[in-house]
């Protein structure tokens, strides 16, 4: 047993970024709980009036008792669609949640934001909801209740690879994996939409409220001239009766949800991945310390392990290469009794030793070849081992100069990246600071397909950072001002720095990403240790794990 030892003071700057992250914290709360009331309390006491739930009384009523919904992409679209009037969690609602105990990915139209249209940022959502189902092998249900696409955004969802139609591309390939779709029509399923339930493998119709069709009545009478109505058109009892396009008619959504229940009671087991867990054990510091350890500000450093000590079970940890490499720490731990093999990158400043006895300062947060190839080697290890690996990337990115070209800071770079990006276990990563340039990719960003991937509330994504960037900018703006003959006075440049670093600000801060789904969702750093847990339980689900192989990589 090799025990982490915490080198953070209590003191008085402790308490100062206790007080900082907390009050990231309830920023945080208070935007979520503004986003659950969906339209607005008047829009859900209209559904009311209409005998309809919304859509998150749906999901509380669908999961078990005393069991919590695992929500995804709650900040989906926040900031976004203003000239439309916004779209609240882009109007739908997902996650995971136990039903008879089985984990089911849940996928529910918001009645209230725009009758449930879909903008395009609604589409990335429901295709990350299906992703996370195939990768998983999770049963999946729709509860929809959707007015079809936002028209005046028609050209930004319909006929791309990864727009509408793949959606119903995904049902039928779910279909052909073995993985159960329930679908609920709640309320109105209009046009393309209507393929989605009826691509499930049992769909239920709510009788009065649900109704579907490829055209609705307006569209009919403008197209052949025939008059008719929603019902007649496409209601619960011509839609089962009539074309027998859905499975059962039911009274309310109250019924809808305990038959979908009732259906998903009697799945048959899955085979798991079979990923080792053992009995927890609490870790050897408490999690909420977690807030004293981050600093307020991204530049400064911090120690990694001080962190990684109140992640893992009573704070064992069997490091993998301690003494090389050490701007990244990689190793073995179990978090909640799960084993997973950690790669984290090292806020501290660290002395490398050199030859001749000597050492030099390495740079916290930034890769070094020497990390880069030590990473590496460690993510090969745990493919051979089947141990899902988890990335707590606070990265600057890799280091620059003519030294580190020289030595092939590139090449060992791309070797990270090659492992990263073709390991096959699952992966988990947290952003817990920066996520600045290459280092994104490296340290496993949203382009390297981790099995679900979230942020702390300070965390800041981008190409570089925020001073650097602000600069560049501004030497750029300089000089088109200069080309135009046009003289530039020191007032000038602080009125373009502010507005650039205003704008810069605004595209790294963690909403920003999290409305355009870089990340699934933003983290209390105090539950990192349960949403890590629950992340490695829903990826044991699936069984088929292929061989590890990393192709061509240069040496």
């Amino acid at each position: 047993m090799a025990l982490i030892k915490t080198v953070t003071k209590k003191d008085k700057a402790f308490q100062e970024r206790v007080d900082f992250n907390r009050t990231l914290l309830k920023d945080i709360a208070a935007k979520s709980d503004k986003i659950k009331l969906g339209g607005g309390t008047k829009s859900i006491e209209k559904l009311h009036s209409q005998k309809k739930l919304h859509c998150r009384e749906r999901i509380d009523l669908l999961i078990d008792k005393h069991t919590k919904f695992f929500e995804i992409g709650k900040f989906t679209a926040y900031g976004m669609y203003g000239e439309y009037g916004g779209a609240p969690s882009s109007g739908t609602v997902f996650g995971i949640g136990k039903i008879h105990g089985r984990n089911c990915v849940i996928v529910a139209n918001d009645a209230t934001v725009k009758a449930g249209a879909w903008f395009p940022i609604t589409c990335k959502k429901n295709l990350r909801a299906q992703e996370i189902a195939m990768e998983n092998r999770l049963p999946i249900i729709y509860l929809v209740d959707s007015a079809g696409v936002f028209l005046p955004l028609q050209d930004e969802i319909f006929p791309d690879k990864e727009h509408f139609g793949r959606i119903f591309r995904n049902n039928a390939m779910m279909s052909s994996m073995g993985i159960p779709q329930i679908a609920a029509i709640m309320g109105p399923c209009v046009a393309g939409g209507a393929y989605l339930p009826i691509m499930s493998d049992e769909t239920i119709i709510v009788e009065g409220n649900g109704s579907i069709f490829l055209a609705g009545p307006h569209l009919v009478k403008a197209a052949i001239g025939e008059v008719t109505d929603t019902e007649s058109l496409g209601g619960g009892e011509v839609s089962t009766s009539i074309s027998g396009i859905t499975d059962e008619k039911v009274p309310d959504d109250k019924a809808a949800i305990e038959k979908i229940r009732s259906l998903v009671s009697k799945f048959g087991g899955s085979a798991k991945a079979g990923f080792d867990r053992i009995k927890p054990e609490a870790p050897h510091y408490e999690q909420k310390d977690i807030y004293g350890i981050l600093p307020e500000d991204s530049s400064k450093p911090y120690n990694t392990y001080d962190l990684i000590a109140r992640i893992i079970d009573g704070g064992d940890f069997d490091e993998y290469k301690p003494t090389y490499g050490q701007t990244i720490i990689t190793g073995y731990a179990r978090i909640d009794g799960w084993a997973v093999g950690i790669v984290a990158n090292q806020r501290d400043i660290v002395k490398k030793k050199v030859p001749k006895g000597g050492s030099e300062m390495q740079f916290g947060g930034v890769i070094y070849s020497d990390s880069a190839d030590k990473a590496t080697r460690f993510i090969m290890n745990c493919n051979q081992r089947r141990i899902p690996l988890l990335f707590l990337q606070d990265v600057t990115g890799f280091m620059v100069g003519s030294q580190s070209e020289h030595g092939g800071i590139i090449k060992d770079g791309a070797k990270m990246v090659n492992a990263v990006a073709n390991s096959t276990v699952p992966k988990i990563t947290i952003i817990t600071g920066n996520s600045y340039g290459a280092g994104n990719y490296a340290m496993c960003g949203k382009a390297y397909d981790p099995r679900f991937i979230f942020a702390y509330p300070n965390a800041k994504i981008a190409v570089m950072g925020g001073a650097q960037a602000s600069n560049v900018l501004l030497d750029i703006k300089i000089g088109q001002m200069k080309k135009l003959g046009k003289e530039i006075h020191e007032e000038d440049k602080k009125k373009f720095l502010k507005e650039i670093q205003d704008r810069y600000d605004e595209q790294t801060n963690v909403l920003y990403a999290a409305a355009r789904l870089w990340i699934d969702g933003i983290i209390d750093p105090a539950k990192t240790r349960e949403t890590v847990s629950y992340c490695i339980e829903l990826a044991d689900n699936n069984p088929d794990i292929p061989k590890f192989n990393t192709g061509v990589i240069q040496t």
